[in-house]
């Protein structure tokens, strides 16, 4: 880890962003999150490294919990995780890799490929999941109320780009 600043750096990034441009609420706010984003995902692939996963490859395997049959195909991955194509089958490589899914046909469509759950699958998520409940989603630093409010003020962003 790099030693720390005597200054936060987003604050005197937008401080001489707006000497040369406007918008520096808006400059300010999405640097913020993307650091955010980083050191949240930093912190959470961290959590799950000794289980073999990252972040991307858990919340695939999540999705596969949460699906009725354990399994779906490929493309609706891709769409429900909102990641490109090429994405869910580098993540589906690497879990079928570990022997936490299979792929295998669909049993309707024989162009369509599935990626099920395997047991192995289903037991990395359960122990996975509890590491993650226990250290917070690495959101240790805000409280529920805090949560839910950056949940209600990041939902308008999601709708309007057209998450849902």
């Amino acid at each position: 880890m790099a030693r720390k600043l005597p200054f936060d750096p987003i604050d005197e990034a937008a401080r001489q962003w707006g000497r040369r441009w406007e918008a520096v609420p808006q400059m300010h706010a999405v640097t913020s999150l993307m650091r955010v984003q980083q050191l949240v995902l930093a912190q959470l692939d961290e959590i799950l490294k000794p289980h073999g996963l990252t972040f991307a490859r858990y919340e695939a395997l999540v999705l596969l919990v949460f699906s009725r049959q354990g399994a779906l195909p490929l493309g609706k991955m891709g769409e429900r995780l909102q990641v490109h194509a090429t994405s869910v089958t580098s993540i589906v490589d690497r879990l079928e890799a570990a022997g936490l899914v299979v792929r295998r046909r669909h049993p309707d469509d024989g162009r369509a490929v599935l990626a099920a759950i395997t047991d192995a699958g289903r037991e990395a998520v359960e122990k996975a999941t509890a590491d993650l409940v226990a250290a917070r989603f690495a959101l240790t630093s805000l409280t529920e109320d805090d949560l839910a409010e950056l949940s209600d003020l990041l939902r308008p962003v999601r709708r309007d780009a057209g998450d849902f």
